[in-house]
């Protein structure tokens, strides 16, 4: 379906800008941006893929990876085609490269009620870059709303001030990936991207929109695990973004043109770890290594077991209703309540 974009600016010559990711393509008229999804129809931006679905998913939240807003949850995760990154390590590659626009068209409410349905409290904008279609994002995470759900972002974080300023008050929460520690060397060869800058920038937006952020480093052996730039990474976060937020050291597995890189090893992702807690972070995670003590939460202050995960799942709940830790009585910052009691059958793949 082909649908009015928001966020673009006219240019002469029945070019225009858009501005819904940190590209700004300037695109002539009959032409697409990076993303090929964002198309210039006489002299207006359209967004072509609207509410066509190219993969749906129940999932614990944890699994998007969330570990501070209302942990062991349902997700309703939704993504389309096409992305506005060229990761040569794409794990959705089937759909993020895309360019045949390939799934099944949905509506904003029958999303909804899909979610609904089967037992989510949330919906995930997810898959491929959220950013991209956010057109539909936000017509869907408004019905949402008045549904009682709650909406997330999983994004790479490119997108821009104006972009920031339409989800604020639409979408509670998002998980910011910066692949490879964040670096820009790592970022232009393996993503197509120039800078991780406006990530940074979109970071800060976010937060200070009210939108609860957390965070996530893939590190690839070989070309994405410097130490160096863990410590870069996590000093920026700890004096800009705050040491209360979340961040998860995820395990890479060769995929998509990257298959023979080898799968990051434990050691090296607690080597990450250790440097992020050095660098006074409080709540730090490695993840995609299922049964490591380091998916769970620990106080801060004290130490002590307040959330225990094994995998994507919470085993045990460990807080008081105000979210305090149980030993010392310190506030942990989680948004949600203790979760529902749920089956692993309930989980099914919908696409």
């Amino acid at each position: 379906m082909i649908k009015d974009a928001i966020l673009w600016n006219g240019l002469p010559g029945n070019k225009v800008e858009c501005v819904a990711c940190a590209r700004r393509c300037k695109i002539p008229e009959g032409s697409h941006g990076f993303c090929y999804v964002r198309q210039n129809i006489d002299g207006r931006l359209k967004l072509i893929n609207y509410g066509v679905i190219a993969a749906m998913q129940v999932d614990p939240i944890e699994k998007k990876p969330f570990n501070h807003f209302m942990p062991g949850s349902y997700v309703f995760g939704i993504g389309t085609s096409s992305c506005n990154w060229g990761c040569m390590f794409c794990q959705n590659h089937n759909i993020s490269k895309d360019r045949d626009i390939g799934g099944a068209e949905t509506s904003p409410e029958k999303i909804v009620a899909l979610a609904i349905e089967n037992n989510a409290e949330s919906i995930a904008f997810t898959y491929n870059e959220p950013t991209i279609f956010i057109e539909y994002a936000l017509d869907v995470a408004r019905i949402a709303h008045k549904n009682g759900l709650k909406n997330l972002f999983v994004t790479n974080g490119y997108m821009t001030k104006e972009t920031v300023a339409r989800m604020r008050g639409v979408i509670d929460a998002a998980v910011v990936d910066f692949k490879g520690n964040g670096e820009d060397k790592f970022t232009n060869k393996y993503e197509v991207v120039l800078s991780n800058e406006p990530v940074k920038e979109a970071v800060v937006e976010l937060k200070r929109s009210g939108i609860h952020v957390e965070m996530t480093d893939l590190i690839i052996p070989k070309v994405g695990d410097s130490l160096e730039a863990c410590e870069r990474l996590t000093r920026w976060i700890h004096d800009e973004v705050g040491s209360d937020t979340p961040i998860q050291f995820t395990q890479f597995h060769p995929d998509y043109k990257m298959l023979d890189y080898p799968v990051t090893s434990f050691a090296t992702l607690k080597a990450h770890y250790d440097v992020a807690k050095n660098n006074g972070l409080d709540y730090v995670y490695i993840g995609n290594v299922a049964g490591n003590p380091y998916e769970s939460t620990y106080c801060p202050k004290c130490g002590a077991l307040a959330i225990e995960r094994m995998g994507h799942y919470v085993t045990k709940w460990l807080l008081d209703k105000e979210m305090r830790c149980k030993k010392c009585k310190n506030i942990i910052p989680i948004v949600g309540a203790p979760p529902k009691k749920f089956r692993y059958e309930d989980i099914r793949v919908l696409y």
